[in-house]
């Protein structure tokens, strides 16, 4: 290893190594003045050095030296002159770009030589011999010994690039356009190999990034300008992936631009949205996910809808349509029935995943199992006013397949919509990375569904039928295709169907009335009568039955569904209340964590600094000092070499050598030297004079001499020149006269055919404006009759609307006539019943006084009718009652007790014991109250009593 004192020294010692074709030399020279320790101050001189060895590094092919040298210049430059770091790099990779532009060139062109008729004449015998062993071609030849090594070199400069420019806050712009001038390399040479390389070398750059996130230099991904290069290098990452039509890459490409914006929770512009989405919808075809390729279409129709306020009608339409198309070409059918649970969690996972992707959400939702369906869709698109932008071609076949029901000839009615939609498309104007659309690709997806949908109606209403009449129904596809349709409708459980070859039909399995598709079946049915009923009688404006039984019914479900809103309102209110809680908290805590970050940044920064600093001072004292002594050592040298050669000695006082001794020396020595360069100085610029002086005096004569030689030569060119010119002149004119006499001959023909024409476009302009006015009268009197038939018809309608209003007055009129009838016999009815309720009620009355008359008799003693009591309770045998009612009711010897009531002692005692209605007295409840009642007073009180408290009407 050579050492210089100066960086200079190096480059000379490099460039005279290169003259004489040591470029090897050289190379390592300038390696090991780049890696030594020595040289760590970043100086102009340095720069030019990794100019000069990047040129070397390019011409040897050395990778290897290149990046070392790129990595050490990194560690001079990255805090004093960054842009010197960056202009190395620019250079670096446009000599590589050139050198493998210059190789494809020669490649090219040494195949166009190689491109003969007479091969066997070129080729040379060992040319053909290698041919036939290798087996290959020129251009194939040509390329593995030219073409690839370059190629090879330019692909391991970028990722020498990217490796030295990565994570770096003050190279980021560098380092994106480096990113994308690999992706255009990969592009231009088709690349896929190198391209999802490079994809995954971003791609853990940026983990890299987030990782580490201490580390020195490190980019701010919340600062706009980063982000947004960021970005830009992602998508471009995206669209050259779906040029090259990596669609996995491009999938991965999709994630993390989705990642990106998940770690910073920024939106990207509503432009790179749109490429975003269109480029996801070219993904899910592809991968034939149609479902998720429906909701990406939406999703740019909702963007393009909020953020374009330049969008054109036509734009919009295009927009629409496709959305329309592409949820209408999602299966009607579930892929998941009958999954295991694994399958079905699986499933679930993966339609958040694609709903975060899409949605660009930056929140995961728990209950999202039915997050992306084709029927929550078609929903979100009535509601969202999608069918009122699309054309009229994609309305219709969208209320054919998804609202009519026509079992014979739906398919025949959808056939000629699908041919249309075939034929329409286009390019937006909005952006022209979008590529053009065409609705042919959602015919067979579209002409499925027509199947499907066929073969679902036609379940409904038949049994079975033959093969041959459903084939004909089906215009789309032969029977075998419709059986594999149907076989896998079926194991989704979307038909029931069966075909059987040998009897030549299909059968349609029975469902029961409570199958979801008998009961859309009926349901629809029962609208179509409506409707035919509706046609035929149509309703009058009259007041609705349930409106006068149930007046408050409107009201009560106002205030429920009032009720529900407010309850709504409330939940979303509280939900919103905690999200901005916790999105405060986390603010918070980020705004905690980047102070202490800044803090601590803050604190090593002024650390670093102050280090910096001293060893700055440190370093430039040494240099300064080691500068002296260079200084005074080559002063030494030059007064040595300048007194040897005038063959004086050096006067040195003390024999010391310092530098000011020699300053003063070399002052003196250049002050006397100089006096002597300004006398020699004086002396020659004197004897210049006088030479000078003498040459003019000698040549003035000569120049004169040669002027008017010069003068008299000029003359004479200038008039043959002269002459020449109007001979010149004269021959023209008579070949113009000639040529005239020629034409002139031709005059009368030319007028002669003039006249024909012209007479000719006369007569046919006279036929053409002759048939144009038979025309216009017939046109004419075509209208003419068509407004006369206009009027007659317009007064036979008004006749007939007359007609029919006033056959609807007279029906009315009867209608009315019939209700007051009706009226009148609802009033004498109810009069009839009122009176029938009044004699019921006098007679109830009649009843209570007579019982109540009865009940008065009975205390005073006096018999009374059996028969008019209402209710008589059965009397209790003598020998079932207590011993004390009996002797309660035997009068004690030695009293007193009046007539009336022996008489009614003796009744009581003498009648006969009655049948008891009662299962067993014992379990009457009332039977207590009965012989409490016969113990006070005879047992015709007791027994009135005991009926009056057990009569119905006194029951509560």
């Amino acid at each position: 290893m050579t050492s210089f004192l100066k960086p200079e020294n190096a480059l000379k010692r490099a460039e005279e190594l290169i003259n004489v074709g040591q470029k090897q030399d050289a190379l390592q020279t300038l390696h090991d003045l780049i890696t030594s320790k020595r040289y760590r101050a970043w100086q102009k001189t340095l720069e030019r050095i990794m100019f000069k060895y990047v040129e070397l590094c390019v011409d040897m092919r050395k990778g290897r030296f290149a990046k070392d040298g790129l990595i050490q210049y990194r560690i001079i430059c990255q805090q004093v002159n960054v842009s010197s770091l960056e202009e190395v790099i620019k250079h670096f990779m446009h000599l590589s770009t050139e050198k493998a532009e210059q190789a494809r060139s020669q490649a090219q062109a040494l195949e166009e030589a190689l491109d003969v008729d007479d091969l066997e004449a070129d080729k040379r015998p060992e040319d053909l011999m290698l041919s036939y062993v290798s087996g290959e071609k020129g251009k194939d030849r040509s390329d593995r010994e030219l073409v690839t090594p370059w190629f090879k070199f330019l692909w391991e400069t970028y990722r020498t690039v990217l490796e030295i420019l990565r994570n770096n806050s003050k190279l980021e712009a560098l380092y994106a356009m480096t990113a994308h001038r690999a992706f255009q390399f990969c592009k231009q040479y088709k690349r896929t190999t190198e391209f999802r390389r490079l994809c995954e070398i971003i791609r853990n750059h940026l983990a890299n990034l987030n990782k580490y996130r201490d580390q020195r230099d490190r980019p701010d991904l919340s600062a706009p300008e980063s982000l947004q290069l960021y970005l830009d290098t992602r998508f471009e990452q995206l669209k050259i992936a779906t040029e090259l039509e990596l669609w996995q890459e491009a999938f991965r490409s999709v994630e993390d631009i989705h990642g990106l914006m998940c770690m910073v929770k920024k939106t990207p512009k509503p432009s790179l949205m749109t490429v975003y989405y269109v480029k996801l919808t070219e993904i899910f075809w592809i991968s034939s996910s149609h479902l998720y390729h429906a909701y990406a279409w939406f999703k740019l129709f909702l963007l393009q809808k909020s953020f374009n306020k330049n969008l054109s009608q036509k734009d919009l339409q295009l927009i629409a349509s496709s959305v329309v198309l592409a949820a209408l070409s999602v299966p009607p059918h579930d892929r998941t029935h009958g999954a295991s649970h694994l399958e079905l969690e699986h499933e679930k996972e993966r339609n958040l995943r694609m709903a975060n992707l899409i949605g660009f959400n930056l929140e995961t939702k728990p209950d999202s199992r039915e997050v992306l369906s084709r029927s929550s869709l078609l929903a979100e698109l009535a509601s969202k006013g999608v069918m009122s932008c699309v054309s009229q071609e994609v309305k219709d076949i969208y209320y054919l397949l998804e609202h009519e029901f026509l079992p014979s000839d739906l398919a025949l009615k959808v056939l000629p919509l699908l041919n249309k939609i075939s034929k329409l498309g286009g390019k937006f104007t909005f952006a022209s990375s979008v590529p053009e659309v065409h609705f042919s690709q959602y015919v067979p997806a579209l002409e499925k569904l027509a199947t499907l949908r066929l073969l679902q109606q036609v379940s409904n209403v038949y049994q079975s039928m033959k093969i041959e009449n459903l084939a004909g129904m089906i215009p789309f596809f032969d029977f075998s295709v419709v059986e594999k349709i149907s076989v896998d409708a079926v194991k989704q459980k979307f038909l029931s169907m069966k075909v059987d070859h040998m009897k030549n039909v299909v059968i349609f399995c029975k469902t029961s009335l409570e199958a979801d598709g008998l009961r859309d079946h009926l349901a629809s049915f029962a609208e179509q009568l409506n409707k035919a009923r509706q046609m035929i009688c149509p309703p009058d404006a009259q007041r609705s039955k349930h409106g006068g039984l149930l007046p408050t019914l409107p009201e009560v479900v106002a205030k429920e569904h009032k009720r529900l809103l407010a309850r709504k309102s409330i939940i979303e209110k509280r939900k919103e209340e905690q999200e901005r809680q916790l999105l405060e908290q986390e603010r918070e805590e980020e705004s905690k964590r980047l102070r202490l970050q800044k803090i601590t940044e803050e604190a090593e920064r002024k650390r670093l600094e102050t280090e910096v600093e001293l060893r700055k001072k440190q370093r430039l004292k040494m240099e300064m000092e080691e500068k002296d002594k260079e200084e005074a050592q080559a002063i030494l040298q030059e007064a040595e070499k300048r007194f040897k050669r005038k063959g004086k000695k050096p006067i040195i006082e003390g024999g010391v050598i310092s530098k000011k001794t020699l300053v003063e020396l070399a002052l003196i020595e250049q002050h006397r030297e100089k006096q002597e360069m300004e006398k020699k100085l004086q002396k020659l610029a004197k004897t210049m004079d006088y030479l000078e002086r003498a040459k003019r005096e000698e040549a003035a004569p000569l120049i004169e001499a040669a002027y008017q030689q010069r003068l008299v030569e000029e003359r004479v060119l200038h008039e043959n020149e002269q002459q020449q010119e109007v001979e010149l002149s004269e021959q023209r004119h008579a070949g113009d006269l000639k040529e005239k006499e020629r034409l002139s001959r031709m005059m009368g023909h030319k007028e002669i055919y003039q006249e024909r024409v012209v007479s000719h476009r006369q007569a046919e302009f006279n036929r053409l404006r002759t048939e144009s006015e038979e025309r216009i009268s017939r046109i004419l009197q075509s209208r003419r009759q068509e407004r006369d038939k206009m009027r007659k018809l317009k007064y036979y309608l008004i006749v007939e609307e007359e007609r029919r209003q006033k056959l609807r007055e007279e029906e009315e009129a009867q209608k009315r006539e019939e209700a007051e009838r009706k009226k009148k016999e609802q009033a004498e009815r109810q009069a009839k019943l009122d009176e029938m309720a009044e004699k019921m009620r006098k007679r109830e009355q009649e009843i209570a006084e007579k019982i109540e008359r009865e009940k008065r008799e009975a205390l005073l003693g006096r018999p009374t009718e059996p028969a008019m009591r209402p209710y008589e309770p059965p009397a209790r045998p003598l020998e079932s009652r207590p011993a004390v009612s009996v002797a309660s009711a035997t009068p004690a010897p030695g009293k007193y007790v009046p007539k009336f009531r022996r008489a009614g002692a003796e009744t009581t005692a003498a009648a006969p014991p009655e049948a008891d209605r009662w299962s067993n007295s014992g379990s009457r409840p009332d039977g207590d109250r009965w012989e409490r009642g016969t113990s006070f007073g005879g047992g015709s009180r007791s027994s009135s009593s005991w009926s009056s408290s057990r009569n119905p009407r006194d029951r509560p």
